[in-house]
């Protein structure tokens, strides 16, 4: 499953980015059933889960972006969004979205396509 996402850039510290992830037409009518989620791996880091959202709109998020990063996803256009608030130099990464599955008490999320990454700078 080839997952497209978008939206990234250079942006300054303080501003605000909006990625898009495009799910590839093979799971159009089935998308609707799956947990999605959005990863990030930072220069030197290991990848981590940034924000996380089920099929029925549950959403879980990394302490380091709670209150300023918002999951979405819009079943109708097959997409699931990222919207980045009050964005730092900590935030600078590669952006992936992810096709996965939450476990039954919703604190895990585990991966089973990654699509390709999106590049996110901010500049200080």
């Amino acid at each position: 499953v080839q997952l497209q996402a978008s939206g990234g850039g250079l942006v300054q510290a303080g501003g605000s980015l909006r990625l898009s992830c495009a799910a590839p037409r093979s799971i159009f009518s089935t998308f609707s059933t799956y947990d999605m989620g959005w990863y990030r791996q930072a220069p030197g880091k290991q990848r981590e889960l940034v924000a996380a959202i089920s099929s029925g709109g549950r959403t879980n998020y990394a302490d380091a972006v709670m209150g300023r990063f918002t999951i979405s996803r819009d079943n109708s256009r097959k997409k699931v969004y990222l919207q980045m608030n009050g964005l730092n130099a900590e935030d600078t990464a590669v952006y992936y979205c992810t096709r996965g599955y939450f476990g039954g008490d919703y604190a895990t999320y585990s991966v089973l396509d990654w699509g390709r990454g999106t590049q996110v700078t901010v500049s200080s």
